[in-house]
């Protein structure tokens, strides 16, 4: 008998084809709406990203990176590029609108990146990286976190692309639309809002509903069918994945009251047990319940402020910290301010960091020394502020010993010399300062003759009767933030809190020629009751501080008597007495934890005895979620983690044979089925031979204790490897069909979606059949790690390596003539 040599499938079957695509069978509308779909649900998530990010300039960037990439994919995949290049297509697009977007300038003809490029690149990152670090949502729009949210977005079209077409798994789309919800639900007050939760969700059943109405052939998706009932199973699918997101938050610790997405927030961590500058101040103050309990006993006759550290570095679109590592010292035994201070006060403080978690340590204003430290530890010459080298202040115990200037108003009102030997730092004006600030400025401090009477005329006007305390407004008005767009928000609406009135003196004050800084750290706190025996000192009264506890004021510096504290915040806490005002209401008798947040930690004279503050109602201890929660929710992300990088096999597996049994294409459907019963075998233990045919196969198959004795419960699974392999033989070396007239679209579908279940049914035979007669460990196996997929692995892997072997082998022979024709040259 003579074999007829190998065909393609389909290589002379006479298909009807499009115009201008002779021989090929259209690819039609699937790869278009599919990216429109993809494009719809990804351009609404991002819409969540606004109360994250100031206003909407930031979204036509956003936008424009998620159309070209989706486009791109699109195209490539409507002129049957393969899987790996559209891929690869994506990410090529993705880099050149970023670089025509944010690296026009640098870059070659506007999309190729150049060194200038890399390096714009790295300043933009650190500059997203700044935002990140010291800003609090929403914050500006500045080029460099546009760029990455750019990047986030574009590759979240990719992923979801990827898990949409080449690997089958539309419904787990979902999870890469979520991981771009995650970022507001955990920032924003208001968490993802209604409208973008709406559009993700829309998109969604889009991808879904997308994917089961047209069914893809062996390479493209085409839609020359539908499959029936698919549309029902998607819009299933789709309302037990919303049905889900609105449920779990009412089910799962770690969400916020409210209804999700409108008013629940996921909050897994707690509330934050470090005091990160500028960022968590607000979040803090929020806090119905403190965490990051601190004590303290010291020997002041008046409660302590802690300092955390400085902010000093204003650049216009945010306070943040400047930690001057090359001018940082190691702590050793004694700080020096760096100038003198007639009549100082020594104070001695013992501190318990407790839960407190921050590379800053929280310390009386000025230290002098501090001991008991664990770690290794460096202090700023210009702000006195000590951060740890590779450490935190968390379980730290020690003894500061620190001094309190005594300075009056007197002494502040004579202190009129031109300022020295303070760095540009404290001075510095940004260029972008708004109308409203700089004419406040003007209008309430420049009538003042010294710098003493500028302070005290801006700190009156912060305190009048114009400002309101409020921790809400500056987040329902959409300017929780310290940058200079902020500012003016708060001048106008004249309503926040201790950031908004710290950042505006000290801005004003550096308008007014004042040298400005702001202190973040604590309030004095409450009482314990208890009593702390330090030595040299006796028993001294133990204090209390959390995180509604945290504030922040502003310095400013006058010659001769260096650092001086203000309190710009309305209503709150006892302003000293060098900066009152005879018409001012004498100051409250007691300090309410997180309402009567007052300056301190700074040179400034001890409080009334009348401010002292009372025992608090709460017991001594308080309970820290956040940090109970911390290391089991690490733990569960990890294993996480762990669990889908194992499962990675089996979804793969997965989705090789769901696209291969829903191809539509009857031409390809019979080789992939028969690739499928080979991948089975293989999984199983029994994969073929080189140089075994297609029938030799079968009968080993069949003879194996895979498929068990033929006649009894397995003979389903013989009929199906028979049937299979039948087919498979008849179309790879049967004669040609010849041409058949073109059926209605309607019963071409039919017949290929009754294809596809009878193939769909042998499968499953098969597959039941290797189970029955397997091992455990083999079905363990054959599930979780399939063998036809590591092969796939293997032999990937092996790519590089074998063309490095060619590449040397084809050197050596290279080597080898060249020395042979040198030898008989010689000869």
């Amino acid at each position: 008998m003579t074999i007829a040599p190998a065909r393609k499938p389909g290589t002379d079957r006479q298909q009807p084809a499009p115009a201008g695509t002779p021989g090929r069978p259209r690819v039609g509308a699937y790869p278009w709406v599919m990216a429109g779909s993809i494009a719809f649900a990804v351009a609404g998530a991002a819409v969540s990203l606004n109360g994250v990010l100031r206003g909407w300039a930031w979204y036509w960037p956003v936008l424009t990176t998620v159309l070209v990439v989706s486009l791109t994919l699109a195209v490539l995949r409507s002129v049957r590029a393969q899987p790996l290049l559209v891929t690869a297509g994506g990410f090529l697009s993705l880099a050149a609108i970023l670089t025509l977007t944010f690296f026009r300038s640098s870059s070659f003809a506007g999309i190729l990146p150049t060194g200038a490029s890399l390096s714009e690149l790295d300043r933009l990152i650190r500059r997203a990286s700044e935002t990140v670090l010291s800003e609090t949502a929403p914050v500006a729009p500045n080029v460099g976190i546009v760029m990455v949210i750019c990047v986030v977005l574009g590759l979240a079209v990719i992923l979801v692309d990827a898990l949409a077409v080449p690997l089958g798994m539309p419904a787990a789309t979902g999870v890469g639309l979520l991981a771009i919800l995650v970022v507001p639900a955990m920032i924003k007050p208001q968490s993802v809002g209604f409208w973008a939760f709406a559009a993700v969700v829309a998109g969604y059943l889009m991808i879904l509903a997308c994917s089961q109405w047209y069914v893809p052939d062996a390479r493209t998706p085409a839609d020359s069918a539908r499959s029936p009932g698919q549309a029902r199973r998607a819009v299933l699918t789709g309302a037990v994945a919303v049905a889900a997101t609105l449920v779990l938050p009412l089910a799962i610790p770690g969400f916020d009251q409210g209804t999700f997405p409108q008013g629940s927030r996921i909050n897994p961590w707690g509330q934050s047990t470090g005091l990160n500058p500028m960022i968590t101040l607000g979040n803090s103050l929020r806090t119905p319940a403190g965490s990051g309990r601190i004590t303290y006993a010291t020997n002041s006759p008046a409660p302590l402020y802690l300092r955390s550290v400085t902010v000093d570095n204003f650049d216009g679109d945010s306070w943040g910290p400047d930690d001057r590592n090359a001018s940082r010292r190691p702590l050793g035994n004694q700080i020096d301010p760096g100038y003198a201070v007639p009549d100082m006060q020594q104070l001695v403080t013992a501190i318990d960091a407790g839960t407190f978690t921050s590379p800053y340590l929280p310390v009386p204003y000025a230290p002098e020394s501090v001991r008991g430290l664990e770690g290794r530890w460096t202090w700023d010459p210009a702000t006195l502020s000590i951060r740890g080298t590779d450490t935190t202040s968390r379980r730290q115990e020690y003894l500061v010993t620190s001094t309190v200037p005594k300075v009056t108003a007197g002494l502040l009102a004579r202190s009129s010399a031109p300022v020295q030997g303070i760095a540009d730092d404290f001075t510095r004006i940004p260029g972008n300062i708004p109308d409203i600030v700089r004419s406040t400025a003007d209008t309430v401090a420049g009538s003042g003759s010294t710098p003493y009477d500028k302070a005290m005329a801006i700190q009156k006007y912060l305190r009048s009767a114009e400002f309101t305390y409020s921790l809400q407004s500056p987040v329902q008005g959409g300017y929780d933030g310290n940058g200079l767009s902020v500012l003016a928000d708060f001048l106008n609406q004249k309503s926040g809190y201790c950031i908004h009135y710290a950042s505006a003196m000290a801005v004003m004050a550096r308008l007014e020629g004042i040298p400005s800084r702001i202190a973040v750290g604590y309030a004095p706190g409450r009482l314990t009751g208890a009593t702390v025996s330090v030595a040299g000192q006796g028993a001294l009264p133990e204090y209390e501080v959390d995180a509604r506890d945290a504030h922040a004021w502003p310095e400013l510096y006058f010659q001769g008597l260096g650092w001086v504290p203000f309190e710009p915040t309305p209503s709150r806490g006892v302003v000293p007495d060098y900066a009152t005002e005879t018409s001012a209401s004498s100051a409250p008798n007691a300090l309410d934890n997180g309402d009567d947040l007052v300056p301190g930690a700074t040179p400034a004279p001890a409080p009334a005895p009348s401010a002292a503050p009372l025992p608090g109602p709460e017991s001594g201890v308080i309970t820290n979620t956040g940090s109970q929660l911390l290391p089991w929710l690490t733990g569960i992300g990890a294993l996480l983690g762990a669990a889908l990088l194992a499962a990675s096999p089996r979804l793969i597996r997965a989705g090789i044979r769901a696209r291969r049994l829903r191809t539509a294409d009857p031409a390809a459907a019979v080789p992939l089925a028969w690739s499928e019963m080979v991948d089975l075998g293989t999984d199983y233990g029994l994969p073929p031979q080189p140089s075994e045919t297609p029938r030799a196969y079968s009968a080993r198959l069949c003879g194996s204790q895979l498929l068990g004795e033929p006649g009894g419960m397995d003979e389903a699974a013989h009929q199906a490897a028979a049937a299979l392999t039948a087919e498979f033989e008849r179309q790879k070396y049967g004669p040609p069909s010849g041409g058949e007239p073109e059926a209605d679209q309607p019963e071409t579908a039919r017949k290929a979606s009754r294809s596809s279940e009878i193939t769909a049914a042998r499968i499953a035979a098969l597959e039941s059949a290797f189970r029955a007669n397997s091992p455990t460990l083999r079905r363990l196996q054959a599930a979780w790690l399939p063998a036809s997929v590591v092969g796939r692995f293997g032999r990937l892997l092996a790519v590089p390596f074998r063309a490095a072997g060619v590449a040397v082998g084809k050197a050596a022979k290279a080597t080898a003539r060249t020395w042979s024709a040198r030898w008989s040259g010689d000869s």
